[in-house]
């Protein structure tokens, strides 16, 4: 282990001889030799700063870290968050074999699963029919996610992203920020009668999430009134996504409309799980066994396939190559296609959550660099906002074009001109251009410097033919895959999340001197001054 990191010396060793231009010179097929296709999508990764020897260091680092061995324990249902003492199953969630066996604890998890598919299948069918009906006796056509982190950024990415896929009559919300702007603006674009309000809470004891519940149910109460008696009305407007029968139940949530996930579901992997009812409500069952299935195919790819034509695998030795080799800080994801426009924030938790991590899994200081800064913006927004710091700016920025190759709106020339644009950016940024091909344009010599582009930076794209519950489906599956194989190799653990706990245990006594008669003193001078400030402005 302690000898691994050798092979990326030996990568950089390779990769920096020659550059991207070069490279193609070199070689006229290399395009077809740097591309895979898996379960829908093909990714040419040849715009990259390597070489045929370089990618051999990878894999070998690859090889030296035991990522094989880390795969199957992953799948198999081994505690490797070790951390919290969990199995880390989210695979189990999609896995479409119906003779799969797969053990925690010796128990099978699958009939669990199962189960809860087909009622979570059951209940949406209900609501898309209209035979699920308010307390007044009036169809659902509201249908409000009540959630945070994974419990929200997950549903809303996928919601927005298969639209056409979706019933049209049934108008989807998302709440997730305690800020009461967030709830407020979206109960004004409902009605009491007509909303379903699915609450995601594991625990149901999540700040945000139970005190934007309750405010909800506040407000339901009021506008119903003498329509129904509050029982009923809450009975039949929430459902909850959780494991905690009781505190479900004291909400006024009956039990039989709690649709539960497991310990071994992180948050932010747990999109397949009961946390997609409301995605499953929005385009059916049908469609959402289509969406699993296109996870269990990348899946069934990352498990099997060799690791130098393993797109996961591939893609996240490129980015440890990125990171720990040139010092990149930051990659870039650019969906060019509309519908995956919250799928950069989506990867932001996935990644920075997983892989933000200083400690290693020996509790010791990590000696690498771990979890680079996710962030992007759909095509071709980004290209008059942010893509002038990445072909001349002196950070290096590796990116992921994502695109279609079908639309699901044909307007004109509109999606011929939105891939052109992808594919246009991903030339321009690996091959630049040099003073002379300016000067051979006619370029006055004073603004030769000013038009030269480096070029020599690095991209992936990644194409389906058209966006589908299956593709996206497999392309969620590429980036979980992609971020658990980097954990493996920078030797931390991917699957907890200590560092978002502090700052909410200090939120509460922070409350607590906000709404007491009398602060406690006992914070920082910074902290009591900003409690003095906000309690005089609200009058305290």
């Amino acid at each position: 282990m302690a000898d691994k990191w050798q092979y990326l010396d030996e990568a950089m060793t390779a990769s920096a001889k020659k550059t991207i231009r070069e490279l193609f010179d070199e070689d006229p097929g290399r395009a077809g030799r740097f591309s895979l296709e898996a379960a829908g999508w093909f990714l040419d990764y040849s715009k990259n700063r390597v070489d045929a020897a370089t990618m051999k260091s990878l894999v070998k680092l690859a090889e030296a870290s035991g990522l094989r061995e880390e795969i199957e324990r992953m799948f198999t249902g081994e505690k490797i968050n070790r951390t919290e003492q969990r199995a880390v199953l989210h695979t189990a969630l999609r896995n479409c074999d119906p003779g799969a066996k797969v053990f925690v604890d010796g128990k099978d998890v699958m009939p669990d699963v199962r189960a809860t598919l087909a009622k979570m299948g059951d209940f949406a069918d209900l609501v898309r029919k209209g035979t699920w009906r308010g307390c007044t006796g009036k169809r659902i056509k509201y249908v409000v996610n009540i959630g945070i982190g994974g419990s929200d950024l997950g549903p809303v990415m996928a919601n927005i992203a298969l639209t056409p896929y979706a019933k049209r009559s049934l108008k989807f919300f998302f709440v997730s920020n305690v800020d009461s702007t967030h709830l407020a603006e979206t109960l004004r674009q409902v009605k009491a009668a007509e909303t379903l309000f699915i609450v995601a809470s594991k625990t149901f004891t999540t700040q945000e999430t139970m005190s934007n519940a309750e405010a909800a149910k506040a407000w339901l109460l009021e506008k119903i009134g003498s329509a129904a008696n509050p029982g009923e009305a809450v009975a039949k407007h929430f459902v909850a996504l959780s494991t905690a029968a009781k505190e479900v139940a004291e909400f006024g949530i009956d039990t039989a409309n709690m649709f539960p996930f497991w310990d071994w579901v992180g948050g932010r992997y747990s999109l397949p799980s009961a946390i997609g009812l409301s995605l499953m409500i929005a385009i059916g069952r049908s469609n959402y066994s289509k969406f699993l299935k296109g996870y269990w195919k990348m899946d069934r790819h990352f498990r099997t396939a060799k690791f130098d034509r393993n797109m996961p695998v591939v893609m996240a030795l490129l980015g440890i190559l990125y990171s720990n080799g040139y010092g990149a800080e930051t990659y870039c994801c650019l969906p060019y296609d509309q519908y995956l426009s919250r799928f950069p924030a989506y990867l932001q938790q996935m990644d920075m959550e997983s892989n933000g991590k200083s400690t290693d899994r020996d509790g010791k200081p990590v000696d690498r660099e771990t979890g680079p800064i996710e962030w992007g913006e759909p095509g071709t927004n980004g290209q008059h906002s942010f893509y002038q710091l990445i072909h001349q700016g002196t950070h290096l920025i590796p990116c992921d074009f994502i695109g279609c190759c079908r639309t699901h709106n044909p307007i004109g020339d509109l999606h011929d001109k939105l891939m052109a644009n992808l594919f246009a950016q991903t030339e321009a940024l690996a091959f630049g251009k040099s003073a002379e091909e300016c000067r051979a344009e006619g370029v006055p010599k004073d603004l030769v410097p000013f038009k030269t582009f480096e070029g020599n930076k690095p991209t992936n794209t990644l194409l389906c033919d058209e966006l589908t519950p299956a593709t996206l489906g497999a392309l969620i599956a590429l980036y979980e895959h992609k971020v658990f194989v980097q954990g493996v190799i920078l030797n931390i653990y991917s699957f907890d999340q200590w560092g978002v706990q502090l700052g909410k245990v200090l939120a509460k006594g922070v409350l607590a001197d906000l709404t007491a008669e009398k602060p406690s003193g006992k914070h920082d001078a910074s902290t009591t001054q900003l409690i003095a400030r906000y309690r005089a402005a609200v009058g305290r």
